[in-house]
């Protein structure tokens, strides 16, 4: 039931960036909106940054920690001043934390509650680590073996952590049954959402791929997300050595990563454009908009805020069957294949726009405008996810004290 009263909620993060931000930088700005303009609770979001810097504006705090950035990462930065983040936490107290990352800053909202027992601990699995992080990244470096037993090191280090949390939730069943054989159970299923309002298909521009220097008047494939290896962006540019020329297709890759000024470099005569993130969300809604198909080959993604924001603009869906893309891509919103199967890729391309992908673009944009929804998101959040924090954080601050009493009583006997 909701809390009837009003609480400071706090974000805590590594996975913040001002540009070429994911999901987790979308769920920042749009829970931000919802607490300001929904509720009466007031927000502390707390992310990395250049330098030390806080803003107040009313109901709203907004934090960054100096922190160095990611190597071979140009727009993300990870936070090791944790003195400087428990600094934040005990200036304004906050009665929820919610972490969305794995890496140090939720030891430092577990810590700073041993300290302060009132605090609520909520955990947002956004990333599945020990797979793409580790696992994968393991292997790749040191061979199979140790990747495995790297993985096994990260799914104790995923018990440990999530473990002492309040509650933790997911963004679905797969991942919440993933958790669960992790030996992580207080889980919540917490699907993300979409504006439909912003990405609509009556945003289309006919010329707006001009813009990007493409002409012709082909199908215009898009992609919005981080260009990097963990995304598989190179494998788009080898789909599209492989669709024939007398398509006349072309591909707008929306985003930054350390991938990008190579494949720019890469695809130089081809009809690709890599224009960056963009900060204007108008222009990535009218940029879904104009094209005919979205396309991505991540393998690993926990819910896909880009590919429901594509259908929501009425576009079909051509990705990989893995993660949660054959959740957010049913049968008949496009087609899945295997991954890093760029041939198979080329062809379902070629098989949703022969077809009818106006049709499946509509059925797209009914499926998510009925099930995907961030007032639905947040309010689900504030009135059940975080009441259920805070039962159970006062359940353990009774059991503690009637173990410390318990003590007492038995050094008395």
């Amino acid at each position: 039931m909701p809390v009837d009263r009003e609480l400071l909620i706090c974000d805590l993060t590594q996975s913040y960036a001002p540009r070429g931000g994911g999901g987790v930088s979308t769920y920042l700005r749009e829970k931000r909106r919802h607490i300001l303009q929904r509720t009466n609770h007031r927000i502390l979001q707390i992310v990395p940054g250049p330098e030390d810097r806080v803003v107040e504006d009313g109901r709203m705090i907004w934090v960054e920690v100096g922190a160095r950035q990611v190597r071979g990462s140009p727009n993300y930065r990870f936070i090791m001043r944790t003195k400087a983040v428990r600094e934040v936490l005990e200036r304004y107290r906050p009665d929820v934390i919610e972490s969305l990352c794995p890496w140090v800053l939720p030891w430092t909202a577990i810590n700073y509650r041993r300290a302060h027992p009132d605090t609520a601990l909520v955990a947002g699995y956004h990333t599945d680590f020990p797979n793409v992080h580790v696992h994968r990244v393991g292997s790749q470096m040191f061979g199979e073996t140790l990747g495995s037993a790297l993985r096994q090191i990260s799914i104790a280090y995923a018990r440990a952590t999530y473990g002492a949390f309040d509650r933790v939730y997911a963004l679905s069943n797969k991942v919440r049954e993933q958790l669960a054989g992790y030996g992580v159970d207080h889980v919540d299923v917490l699907s993300l959402g979409v504006d439909t309002e912003m990405f609509n298909p009556a945003r289309r521009d006919a010329h707006w791929r001009e813009r990007f220097g493409l002409s012709g008047n082909g199908p215009l494939l898009v992609y919005a997300g981080r260009i990097d290896n963990e995304k598989r962006a190179d494998r788009l540019v080898e789909m599209m050595r492989r669709l024939p020329r007398d398509l006349g297709a072309s591909l707008i890759m929306v985003g930054d990563g350390k991938l990008r000024e190579s494949l720019i470099a890469e695809t130089a005569g081809m009809p690709i454009a890599l224009p960056g993130f963009m900060d204007d969300r108008d222009a990535l809604a009218i940029t879904y908009a104009s094209s005919d198909l979205y396309v991505s080959a991540m393998a690993d993604e926990t819910f896909g805020i880009s590919v429901i924001e594509a259908q929501a603009s009425g576009l079909p869906v051509v990705g990989v069957a893995s993660g949660a893309m054959p959740a957010r891509v049913p049968a008949g919103l496009g087609l899945l294949g295997p991954v890093d199967d760029v041939d198979a890729m080329a062809a379902n391309v070629l098989a949703v726009l022969r077809g009818d992908p106006a049709a499946m673009g509509r059925a797209a944009r009914a499926h998510v405008s009925q099930q995907f929804n961030w007032e639905q998101t947040f309010s689900r959040l504030v009135s059940e996810v975080y009441p259920e924090a805070i039962a159970s954080a006062a359940w353990r601050r009774r059991r503690s004290g009637a173990g410390l009493v318990a003590g007492l009583l038995q050094g008395a006997a």
